[in-house]
């Protein structure tokens, strides 16, 4: 997005994605020189097939500024949570009629927020409602780098809380200013996960995601209860915790190359994470306790570099992935346990950010049973969310949260 002209653009949207994707070079020039040639706006894409499913707007009194996140605390209030990628957190009620949704907590004199960087990522403590604790992700610049930093709403349903409140868990370098990753959360076990992207540019080119040393391409576990590492500790049974060859001890699982959302099946605690491809397929991974998911020596299940002979067996395949011609920019998703929507119980929801194309994944026992593409065009999904109840939300970029409506 280097010309403000064409910033509500979809087309615009999607060359920065593929720029990022790829690398930027032909893909961007080409379709800033594209976009430059015309002034007719991009054609609005057709939604509702093939599988009859459509999409509908969730709260149509409200809009937001790129949406990144959708969450929502364990604390009975019926609060949304919503981030804005410019740095800002947006609360407001549950309810389809809301008209309002002021700002929670206002990060943009912190954040850098151009391209993939920004407020990324939101996780409120298991015990919120008594301690009021909430963690956020975050990109910065001067130097250029990631931060892992928890506030303090101070007092039950305030509806404001002060930036003074930060205390910072965690930072680490960013070489680029792609491939962030950026989305936390806590786990069953009441951990804080982290997903990081490779550092990126393409290719990976420093070998960060199966550099074991290196904070990038990683799935991160901390306990934030305790603080043997200053303001947080290391989970006795992370997979090097303890070691004494310079791995990070921070590190759950590795070899990712920008994991763009990841959750945790409600009902099963599986942990879901769809990872943007290079240059040939989108995949999506169930992540365990030290698992290798290949990157960058393999994308999804094809040798990458080396271009031959890059398994020697213990890399992870994906349980699904796609090529390119079904879509550039995987947006992963949640796996549907709620009631509204009885057809999609137990399936993941994921989809992708380019085309607009939404799935439903069934699998059992690890493997992929099935794959259904319920909807063409529902947009710049940039995110799921999951309500109190389960319900799942689509968040479209371009400033609209949606959800999902039966054929």
């Amino acid at each position: 997005m280097r010309n403000s002209i064409f910033k509500s653009s979809f087309l615009w949207k999607t060359a920065h994605r593929l720029a990022h994707s790829l690398g930027y070079g032909l893909v961007f020039l080409a379709m800033t020189a594209l976009l430059s040639a015309t002034d007719h706006p991009v054609p609005a894409r057709k939604t509702g097939q093939p599988g009859g499913w459509k999409v509908e707007n969730a709260f149509p009194n409200v809009s937001f500024n790129r949406p990144v996140e959708f969450t929502v605390p364990n604390d009975g209030s019926n609060r949304v949570f919503v981030l804005e990628q410019e740095g800002k957190i947006r609360v407001f009620a549950n309810h389809s009629a809301t008209r309002t949704a002021p700002v929670f907590l206002d990060l943009t004199r912190k954040v850098s927020s151009e391209g993939e960087m920004g407020l990324l990522g939101l996780a409120f403590h298991p015990d919120f409602k008594q301690n009021g604790y909430f963690y956020v992700y975050y990109t910065k610049r001067n130097p250029l780098e990631s931060v892992i930093a928890r506030y303090q709403a101070t007092t039950p349903g305030l509806t404001t809380v002060n930036p003074a409140t930060e205390t910072v868990l965690l930072r680490f370098d960013q070489p680029y200013d792609n491939h962030n990753g950026g989305k936390i959360a806590f786990g069953p076990d009441g951990f804080l996960y982290i997903g990081t992207g490779d550092g990126g540019a393409w290719g990976d080119q420093h070998n960060n995601a199966q550099n074991r040393a290196s904070w990038l391409g990683k799935i991160l576990r901390i306990d934030i209860d305790k603080t043997d590492k200053g303001m947080y500790g290391i989970p006795g049974d992370n997979p090097f915790a303890g070691n004494r060859e310079g791995y990070r001890e921070e590190l759950y699982a590795y070899g990712l190359r920008n994991p763009w959302r990841f959750s945790f099946d409600r009902k099963t605690g599986q942990l879901w994470v769809g990872d943007v491809g290079q240059n040939e397929f989108e995949e999506i991974d169930l992540i365990t306790k030290g698992g290798n998911y290949g990157w960058r020596l393999k994308e999804a299940v094809r040798c990458y570099n080396p271009r031959n002979d890059c398994d020697s067996g213990n890399l992870i395949e994906p349980v699904h992935h796609y090529p390119r011609t079904e879509g550039t920019s995987i947006t992963g998703g949640v796996v549907y346990r709620g009631s509204r929507l009885p057809a999609l119980q137990g399936k993941y929801l994921y989809a992708d950010f380019t085309t607009g194309n939404v799935w439903a994944l069934t699998a059992e026992n690890g493997r992929k049973t099935d794959n259904q593409r319920l909807m063409a065009g529902a947009g710049p999904i940039s995110a799921f969310g999951e309500d109190a109840a389960g319900e799942v939300y689509l968040l479209d970029h371009q400033g609209t949260i949606k959800r999902l409506v039966a054929p």
